[in-house]
């Protein structure tokens, strides 16, 4: 019998990666504490519990991705961020002031410490490139003089400054989201919202924004929450991550312990699509689910590190003395670290294959057996 899918799976359960502790409130720039969010009934719509019993923190200076289908509760994490919407219980603090309980004038100004980009740009049409960035600074009463200044650092700092005077008719998508990205940070907010701002560009003009956002967190140290479907934005910028289902948060953690120790399977689904199974179709297609006499079990194990993936297989051979086959392996940079998944062909029947994967159980490496091959 061929087999295309793990067999049977193996992870150390009973010690899982240890979580990093959330920031301490002085570290924190954003807090959810014990937040729902509930919409009332509206007409002859039903109400809606958005977000239920959220608890979590943003550290400050970090680049966090919120990831999550359509109508998990993300929109509804935005607006109680940047104080559109108040929590039906529990608070939202933003860099140490509970926006949640803000108002008017006070309301404003906090707003104006809170970046917003767009995944439709929302530009005027009928401004230029440099009036849309000036729009928030003539709301907040900045001289023109001033006003000029600051547009122009910013067409510098996003990398258009030759579009000044171009109308959004004639910018490209990325050259939008440039100049939407350039008002979001007009007032020099200290937290960034960027929803979905991704979504409606290609993949060669998504890395240049997603660059483009790395850029800024690192020279102006401006927190940064990525709120995304695409595991492969958080994957490429962010640090940490929030998995959020059903307006309850199921998982987070480090981007790259939740890249190789997926918990929830919601994770692991959106982990699917851009993980990409690092066994050969020519390798899948001799995958037995029985041993075979004098053949090969087939595990794949997922490391991290730089060195780890290098060290596996010599670690088997000498502390077991087994002589182990590197079949495949597939290396990435997640959040910042080198993940791997390497597929091992192990001899000696499934005694050896037993004690191969209660090794790397027990020295924290997930492990799947795949098979069996001749």
């Amino acid at each position: 019998m061929n087999v295309h899918q793990p067999l049977a799976t193996v992870r150390a359960v009973e010690s899982p990666p240890p979580v990093a502790p959330a920031p301490t409130a002085s570290d924190a720039m954003v807090r959810f504490e014990a937040v729902s969010k509930i919409y009332p009934a509206y007409r002859d719509k039903p109400s809606v519990q958005a977000l239920r019993d959220v608890d979590f923190a943003i550290p400050r200076g970090s680049i966090t991705g919120v990831i999550g289908r359509s109508g998990a509760g993300k929109s509804s994490l935005v607006r109680l961020i940047n104080g559109l919407e108040k929590p039906s219980a529990g608070r939202v603090v933003v860099d140490n002031s509970e926006i949640s309980v803000l108002a008017g004038r006070e309301l404003r100004l906090a707003q104006r410490s809170i970046g917003m980009i767009f995944q439709h740009f929302n530009l005027l049409s009928s401004r230029t490139a440099a009036a849309n960035i000036a729009l928030p600074l003539e709301i907040a009463g900045w001289s023109k003089a001033d006003i000029a200044v600051r547009v122009a650092e910013l067409l510098d700092l996003v990398g258009i400054s030759d579009k000044y005077d171009r109308y959004p008719s004639e910018l490209s998508g990325g050259q939008k989201q440039r100049i939407g990205i350039a008002r979001a940070l007009a007032t020099r907010p200290n937290v960034l919202l960027s929803d979905e701002a991704t979504s409606a560009l290609d993949p060669q003009t998504t890395r240049a924004i997603l660059d483009l956002l790395a850029n800024i967190n690192r020279e102006l140290g401006v927190t940064i929450v990525l709120i995304t479907h695409e595991m492969s934005v958080v994957r490429q910028l962010a640090r940490d991550v929030v998995v959020i289902d059903d307006g309850h948060i199921v998982e987070r953690g480090n981007v790259a312990d939740i890249f190789t120790h997926p918990k929830h399977p919601v994770t692991q689904a959106f982990l699917s699509e851009v993980v990409g199974d690092s066994v050969p179709v020519s390798l899948a297609s001799r995958l037995e689910a029985e041993a075979i006499p004098g053949g090969k079990a087939v595990i794949r194990v997922q490391v991290q590190g730089v060195d780890a993936g290098n060290t596996i297989v010599a670690r088997l051979a000498r502390e077991l003395s087994v002589d182990v086959a590197l079949l495949s392996a597939r290396i990435d940079e997640i959040g910042g670290q080198q993940v791997g998944s390497l597929t091992l062909a192990i001899p000696g029947g499934e005694a050896a294959a037993a004690r191969a994967v209660s090794y790397l159980s027990q020295h924290k490496f997930p492990v799947e057996r795949l098979g069996y091959v001749a």
